[in-house]
C-alpha cells in the first residue's frame, strides 16, 4: 500500500510514537496547529484509514495511538534511503517475531484502489487465455518458463542472455564461456516451474515440506544444503540479521504458512509468500528463488496470472 502524508500528519505520527492514548484536542494543542480542531480530526480520521494510527474508546473518549501496522504502511523515500550509507540506515536489524502474528494477521496489504486494479488485470488475463487453444496456452507457459528462469537467475547474478536461456531450455544447448552452475540454475528453474504446473493443487495449503520440496528442485546439483539451515547467514548490503536458530526458523516458516493459508485474497497470499520467505531466509542459499516459485505456485494453483519478473531491473 502506498500513501502520501502532509507535514502535519507526519507531526501527528511522530507525537504518537512518543506518547500513546491522546485525544484529538490533546494532539491539536500539543502540536499547536494553526488550523481548526475539526481539521485536525479529519487528519486523524485519514491516518486511521491509512492504518498508521489506531483508536480506542468512543465519542469524546476516543484516544489515538500509533498502530501495530505503522511500519508496514508509513511512506519512505526510497532514493533517499539508498543514498544513505548502510550503517546509517534506520532499520530493524533483528527478525521481527511479532510481525506475522500481531501485525500481518490483521492488516490488509492492499487498499481498495489497488485491489480493484489487480482484479481488473486478472479479468483481462482470464479473457486473454479463454481465447487460446490448448496448444497456444502451452506455448505461453513455455514462454513463461523461459522468461521466469532467465530473469530469476539474472537477479541472482547469472550471466546467460534471454536468447541463450531459450536455447538451453528448448534444445539443451549450453552457452560457451559460461559456468556449468549457471546452466544448472536455469534448468532447475524450468524443472520447478514444470513441477508446479503439473501439480495444480501443490500450494494449497502451503506447508514447510512443500517449500522445502521446491527449494530442493532449485538447488539440485548446486552444492547447496537442503532443508532448513542450521547455521547463521548474512546478507550483503544490509545490517539485517536473520534468525540463526533452527527451531525459531522453523517456527517462523510455520507462521508464514499459516498466515498465507488464512488469507482469503490470492494477491495477499502471493505477496506475503514472496516477501516472508525472503525475510525469514530459511535456507543457506536459494531463498529468493524459492520465494518467486512459491508465489507463482499460489497464482497458478488459483488460476491467476503468473509473474515472469521480466520487466524487473536486476541491477536495481
Amino acid at each position: 500500500m502506498t500513501t502520501q502524508l502532509s507535514k502535519n500528519q507526519i507531526l501527528i505520527t511522530e507525537l504518537l510514537k512518543r506518547e500513546s492514548l491522546l485525544s484529538s484536542s490533546e494532539i491539536h494543542d500539543q502540536l499547536n496547529f494553526s488550523n481548526s480542531l475539526l481539521t485536525t480530526k479529519r487528519m486523524l480520521s485519514n491516518l486511521v484509514s491509512k492504518k498508521l494510527i489506531s483508536t480506542s474508546g468512543k465519542g469524546r473518549g476516543t484516544k489515538y495511538s500509533i498502530s501495530k501496522s505503522y511500519n508496514l504502511f508509513f511512506p519512505i523515500n526510497l532514493e533517499e534511503y539508498y543514498l544513505t550509507d548502510v550503517d546509517e540506515r534506520k532499520i530493524i536489524t533483528h527478525f521481527n517475531l511479532s510481525l506475522m502474528k500481531d501485525v500481518l494477521q490483521n492488516a490488509p496489504i492492499f487498499n481498495k484502489q489497488e485491489i480493484e486494479e489487480l482484479y481488473s488485470l486478472q479479468s483481462t488475463y482470464q479473457k486473454n487465455i479463454s481465447d487460446l487453444s490448448k496448444n497456444e496456452y502451452n506455448k505461453e507457459l513455455e514462454r513463461l518458463a523461459i522468461d521466469l528462469s532467465w530473469k530469476s537467475s539474472q537477479i541472482e547474478g547469472n550471466t546467460y542472455s534471454l536468447l541463450e536461456t531459450e536455447r538451453l531450455l528448448k534444445e539443451k544447448e549450453t552457452a560457451s564461456g559460461k559456468k556449468k552452475d549457471e546452466a544448472v540454475m536455469l534448468l532447475n528453474h524450468k524443472d520447478a516451474l514444470d513441477f508446479i504446473v503439473e501439480n495444480p493443487n501443490y500450494a494449497i495449503p502451503l506447508s514447510i515440506s512443500k517449500i522445502e520440496d521446491i527449494h530442493s528442485i532449485l538447488i539440485k546439483e548446486l552444492a547447496v544444503d537442503k532443508n532448513i539451515r542450521k547455521r547463521r547467514v548474512g546478507i550483503s548490503g544490509t545490517n539485517y540479521k536473520p534468525l540463526d536458530n533452527e527451531y525459531q526458523i522453523r517456527e517462523a516458516l510455520e507462521n508464514c504458512c499459516n498466515l498465507v493459508n488464512n488469507k482469503s485474497c490470492v494477491f495477499e497470499k502471493t505477496l506475503l509468500a514472496l516477501l516472508l520467505i525472503s525475510y525469514i531466509q530459511p535456507f543457506n542459499d536459494g531463498n529468493k528463488r524459492t520465494a518467486r516459485i512459491i508465489s507463482n505456485a499460489i497464482l497458478i494453483n488459483n488460476n491467476y496470472c503468473p509473474l515472469s519478473f521480466r520487466t524487473v531491473d536486476s541491477i536495481e
